[in-house]
C-alpha cells in the first residue's frame, strides 16, 4: 500500500485539530452514526479545557487506496520539543495559517525547522469565512516569511488552498468555495512524496515520541527508516553515540488506523508504528536489528530557558487532600516526565527534598504541575527563574531573549508599549494590521515576561493577543522592577473569620474566603503598601450585652481575588512558595516562622 507521511503545523488556535477532525470524517474513518468528540485528537483533559494541543498525536486515513499518516502537532513554543522530533518522521507539511491573523511566531518557529529539513510545504489559508479575513494579503505574508527563512526556490513554489476547517471545505480559488476537502486530499497525494526507504535493508527506526501505558508499559512511536519490523523479532537499542542500551524483542507492534492503535504482525519501511516491549529506550534512541551498527541521526533539542524548584509540601495542612506527598514519589513522577518529554530536565538539589525542574516556558511547567495535581500529588513550587549563560569568550552574563508579537486594539497600544518598556523590551516593528488592530513586535528578556500575560489581558480588556518565541541569548539587560506591593500574612492557625476579614479589607484585597483553613506564615492578601504585614484573620467579634441597631449590621465582604495556578506562580517573590494540592492552591512564605524570616532578612543585609 502506498504511504504519505505529513505533519500539520500552525500557530496555536489557527484550527489544526478541527481540520484533522474533518479529514477523519470525510475519509470514511468514522461510521455515519458514530459518536465522536469534537477535536477528537485532543484526548487529554487539559487539552480539552484549554483548547490547545500539548502532545503530538498520530492518526491515519485511507484515501483512494493510499494511506495518509497525519501528525497533529502542538502550536505553543513551550511544546516545541515535540514539534522538532515529529518533523523527522514526515515527508511533507501542511502549513495552516489563519486568514485574518496571518503568520504568527509559532508558524515561523515550526516552518523554519521544516524548511531546514528540506520539506516542501503545502499552504492552507484557513478560516477564510471570517468577517475580517484578508486571505490574499496573508498569502503574500506567507511568501515573505518563507523567503526570510531562506527557503529554496522549490520550497517557495508552494501550492496554496483556501479553506474553512470548521465547515469542512477547501478550494483552489478563494472566490469559489468548495463542497468538501477533496482538493486537499488530492494535493497531499500529489505533492507529498512517498517515503524514500530501503525495504530490503535490516530493520531500523528512530524513536520520536514516548508514552506510558498502564497495560503495555513504555510505548515508543517512530517511523521505520529501513527494512521490515516483525512481531517478536530480536532487536537492540542504541543511543545517539552508538552505545547499546538494551537488547530485547518487539513484543507488541501497533499501527495507527483512524484514532485507534491496531495490533499488527509486521510493518514496512516508511510506515509510522508504535512498539512495546523495551524498558530502557527513550526519545532520540535508535531501535534496530541486531546486525545494525550505526544509530540514525536525530535532531538536537533546544535547551530549556526556565527553571523552578519543586519541593515537598511541608505546610501544617500537608497530606490532608493528596495521597502522594513524599519526596521519593514526587521524584519518581518527575523522572518519568523527563523520560518522555525531552524538553524537560530534572536535577536533584543538595537539600534532598527539592528538585530543580527546567523547561521551555511557564505554560509547559504549569501544565506539568496541573497534571501532577490531578493525579493526587501535593507539592510546593518556587517562582520561575530564567537560566542564564556565560559567554565563553568575554565571560559576560547572557540571558534568554524572546520575540514577542502583540496584536492589540489601537486604543491600548500605548499602555502595552509602556509596560513592555518597563520590562526592558525593545520594539522592532509596529504596523497596522487591519480592523483597527495594531501589530507590535518586541525583543524582550524572558524574565521580564514572567507573569505579564495576566496584566496584559487586564490592560487590553481581554482583547489583546500575545505570542512569544525564544529568539536568542543576549547580554544581561539589567534589573527589572518586580511586584510593588507587600503581602498580608496570617499570624496564626485556624479558619478565617468573616468579621476579621472585613476589618482587614482596608489593608488590601484578600485572596481567601471566610472559613478557609489557614496557618501561620500563609499569605492571605495583598498589602496596600510595599512592606509585608502580619495580621490576625481569626479574630471573632466580641459579644456584648448592649444591643444597638448599628453594631449588629451583617458583615458585607468584597469578593476575594482568587488566583489560578499560573497567576499564583507569577505573583510570588523569591522568598515565597505556591502550595499545590488536588483541591487547593495556597500562597505562603518559604519560612513560616516570623522569627526565622527576620533572621534570614538580617543575614541577607549583612
Amino acid at each position: 500500500m502506498e504511504i504519505r507521511n505529513l505533519a500539520i503545523i500552525a500557530h496555536v488556535d489557527h484550527g489544526k485539530t478541527t481540520l484533522v477532525d474533518k479529514l477523519l470524517a470525510q475519509s470514511g474513518t468514522f461510521r455515519a452514526n458514530q459518536q465522536v468528540a469534537e477535536r477528537a485528537m485532543d484526548s487529554n483533559d487539559l487539552e480539552r479545557e484549554r483548547g490547545i494541543t500539548i502532545l503530538a498525536k498520530c492518526t491515519s486515513v485511507d484515501w483512494k487506496g493510499i494511506r495518509l499518516n497525519i501528525v497533529d502537532t502542538p502550536g505553543h513554543a513551550d511544546f516545541g520539543g515535540e514539534v522538532e522530533r515529529i518533523l523527522s518522521m514526515v515527508d511533507g507539511v501542511v502549513v495552516l495559517v489563519d486568514a485574518a491573523e496571518g503568520p504568527m511566531p509559532q508558524t515561523k518557529f515550526v516552518t523554519g525547522k521544516a524548511l531546514r529539513l528540506g520539506l516542501r510545504p503545502i499552504v492552507l489559508i484557513n478560516k477564510v469565512d471570517r468577517s475580517d479575513a484578508r486571505a490574499h494579503e496573508v498569502h503574500d505574508e506567507v511568501f515573505d516569511l518563507f523567503a526570510s527563512l531562506d527557503a529554496t526556490d522549490e520550497q517557495l513554489d508552494f501550492p496554496t488552498l483556501f479553506a474553512s476547517g470548521r465547515n469542512g471545505w477547501a478550494s483552489e480559488k478563494l472566490e469559489e468555495p468548495g463542497g468538501d476537502l477533496t482538493p486537499l486530499f488530492n494535493l497531499i497525494v500529489k505533492h507529498v512524496p512517498a517515503p524514500k526507504v530501503d525495504v530490503n535493508a535490516p530493520f531500523s527506526m528512530l524513536v520520536t515520541t514516548l508514552e506510558a501505558d498502564p497495560y503495555l508499559g513504555r510505548v515508543l512511536t517512530g517511523r521505520i527508516a529501513t527494512g521490515t519490523a516483525k512481531l517478536n523479532m530480536a532487536v537492540k537499542a542504541m543511543n545517539r553515540d552508538g552505545e547499546v542500551i538494551e537488547t530485547g524483542r518487539l513484543s507488541k507492534l501497533m499501527a495507527f488506523r483512524g484514532l485507534e492503535r491496531t495490533a499488527i504482525e509486521e510493518a514496512q519501511a516508511g510506515d509510522i508504528i508504535a512498539i512495546a516491549g523495551l524498558a530502557g529506550v527513550t526519545v532520540a534512541d535508535t531501535i534496530a536489528a541486531t546486525e545494525v551498527m550505526n544509530p540514525l541521526p536525530s535532531q538536537p533539542i533546544d535547551p530549556p530557558t526556565l527553571s523552578m524548584i519543586f519541593l515537598i509540601n511541608d505546610s501544617p495542612l500537608a497530606g490532608r487532600e493528596g495521597d502522594k506527598v513524599t519526596s521519593r514519589v514526587i521524584r519518581d513522577r518527575l523522572m518519568r516526565e523527563a523520560e518522555g518529554n525531552v524538553a524537560i530536565k530534572v536535577a536533584d538539589t543538595p537539600e534532598g527534598d527539592a528538585f530543580e525542574v527546567s523547561g521551555r516556558g511557564e505554560l509547559q511547567l504549569g501544565v506539568l504541575i496541573e497534571t501532577m495535581r490531578r493525579e493526587g500529588f501535593e507539592l510546593a513550587v518556587s517562582r520561575p527563574r530564567v537560566i542564564n549563560r556565560t559567554d565563553p569568550k568575554t565571560g559576560e552574563k547572557l540571558e534568554p531573549i524572546e520575540e514577542v508579537v502583540i496584536d492589540v486594539d489601537e486604543d491600548y497600544s500605548g499602555v502595552v508599549v509602556d509596560k513592555m518598556g518597563q520590562r526592558k523590551a525593545e520594539m522592532t516593528d509596529m504596523r497596522q494590521s487591519g480592523g483597527g488592530k495594531t501589530r507590535i513586535t518586541f525583543l524582550a528578556p524572558s524574565r521580564g515576561l514572567i507573569g505579564y500575560h495576566g496584566e496584559f489581558l487586564t490592560d487590553t480588556r481581554g482583547t489583546g493577543v500575545m505570542a512569544r518565541l525564544f529568539h536568542s541569548y543576549a547580554p544581561f539587560k539589567g534589573p527589572i522592577p518586580g511586584r510593588r506591593n507587600g503581602v498580608l500574612i496570617s499570624n496564626g492557625a485556624g479558619n478565617a473569620v468573616a468579621y476579621a476579614l472585613w476589618n482587614l479589607e482596608e489593608r488590601g484585597p484578600m485572596f481567601i474566603n471566610p472559613g478557609d483553613a489557614l496557618y501561620q506564615g500563609m499569605i492571605i492578601g495583598e498589602h496596600n503598601r510595599d512592606n509585608d504585614l502580619e495580621v490576625n484573620p481569626l479574630k471573632a467579634k466580641q459579644l456584648t450585652n448592649i444591643r444597638t441597631t448599628s453594631k449588629d449590621e451583617a458583615v458585607r465582604l468584597t469578593p476575594p481575588r482568587l488566583m489560578s495556578l499560573e497567576q499564583s506562580i507569577a505573583y510570588i517573590e523569591s522568598d515565597e512558595l505556591v502550595e499545590i494540592t488536588p483541591q487547593s492552591i495556597r500562597l505562603r512564605k518559604r519560612l513560616l516562622d516570623p522569627n526565622d524570616r527576620k533572621r534570614a532578612t538580617k543575614m541577607g543585609e549583612d
